[in-house]
């Protein structure tokens, strides 16, 4: 199988089309695209996928389907066992990375040869039950959405069997992504969503990591596309199934991998609002300055004071002299503070300037790319 897949178009209607037809039986149904990344899976794959298929078929009556598996360079009998699933199976297709390329690379490589729709990413752990692809599927019909992302950190959400501190890192990342974003959303990092395609195929995405969900989020806000969100369950019942080597195995690679993605989510928040990276520690050294430069004034005041005990009208820059003899850390704490808040001040307002000049080199380059791919 080759890596890398043109973008195909479905000649099926999108959620941006209409239908002429009034005659329900010459009417074609929306064909719906699985993307299922996959890196070591073989001791769940073909239980999964089996189960997969069998809830796909049971939404037959709405919706043509087909399973897109990316074999991202798996080091275990994945590519192999995924192979011969799909052998009999001629609406599932597996396409392959030679090296492990990042769950970014493997959403675009799934991506660009989905020929459905709707594209929905599924994590083949079923950490999420496949009956989420239903309601996904309804939600974004009956809202129109570009986006609709299974949220378990929304109200009617929850959460099972993930260990605490990766469940508080992962709600505390997606409330700061939310701030960042200024956007009502709960779940900003999850990667089972369903897109609308005719928005995902204009998108031209970069990200190769974990960072892509973030990535793509981020880039709907800035075209205005409608993102909506249902309450999901996230269970890692199988990550509890597993045997203890492999669950060591498992946590130690989740471990690895917890400074990086915090790193990630770090910046994403900062390319979502730079601003608040600057200007939200201008005003505390502001207040900080503020504070310590009182007290710069009552000390030079409180000198001043005895000088003119002794001296009629004394010399003003003597009264400061013996401040500063008095307390020399209130001049350098208040200097310094200063000046560092007035430099963060001025680099928030740089990248307020140079995020506008971003969107609208975004939205130019955006018009280029999708003209080009329609072409």
């Amino acid at each position: 199988m080759q890596e890398h897949f043109s973008p195909v178009r479905s000649t099926r209607h999108s959620t941006y089309s209409i239908v002429s037809s009034s005659d329900p039986a010459t009417e074609q149904k929306p064909l719906v695209s699985l993307i299922a990344p996959a890196f070591n899976e073989a001791l769940i794959l073909q239980d999964n996928l089996s189960f997969l298929c069998d809830y796909m078929r049971s939404l037959e009556s709405d919706y043509d389907w087909e399973i897109v598996i990316v074999n991202d360079g798996s080091r275990d009998e994945t590519g192999r066992l995924a192979q011969e699933f799909a052998r009999v199976r001629p609406n599932v297709r597996v396409l392959h990375h030679r090296v492990n390329r990042g769950l970014g690379q493997a959403l675009k490589t799934g991506f660009s040869g989905a020929k459905g729709d709707y594209v929905v990413v599924v994590d083949l752990d079923l950490s999420y039950c496949p009956e989420h692809i239903g309601l996904m599927l309804k939600k974004i019909q009956e809202t129109q959405a570009g986006v609709v992302v299974a949220s378990p950190y929304m109200p009617g959400g929850r959460v099972s069997n993930v260990p605490w501190l990766r469940r508080e890192l992962s709600v505390w990342a997606n409330r700061f992504l939310s701030i960042a974003a200024k956007r009502n959303l709960a779940t900003l990092t999850g990667m089972v969503r369903v897109y609308d395609a005719e928005f995902l195929r204009s998108l031209n995405l970069r990200s190769n990591g974990m960072e892509i969900n973030p990535e793509v989020i981020h880039k709907a806000f800035l075209l205005g596309t409608k993102i909506e969100e249902i309450p999901a369950h996230l269970n890692w019942r199988t990550q509890q199934q597993q045997p203890k080597k492999q669950q060591r195995k498992s946590s130690l690679s989740s471990s690895a991998k917890l400074l990086r993605h915090t790193w990630e989510i770090f910046f994403s928040g900062f390319m979502l609002r730079p601003v608040i990276f600057f200007i939200v520690p201008s005003l505390i050294f502001f207040l900080m300055s503020l504070y310590a430069n009182t007290w710069v004034l009552i000390h030079c005041f409180t000198q001043y004071q005895q000088l003119a005990q002794a001296t009629p009208f004394p010399d003003a820059t003597e009264a400061v002299a013996l401040a500063f003899r008095q307390a020399p850390h209130t001049f350098f704490i208040g200097g310094t503070t200063l000046i560092l808040a007035i430099q963060l001040f001025g680099l928030g307002i740089v990248s307020v300037q140079n995020k506008s000049y971003f969107e609208e080199l975004f939205y130019l380059g955006t018009a280029i790319y999708k003209r080009n791919s329609e072409q």
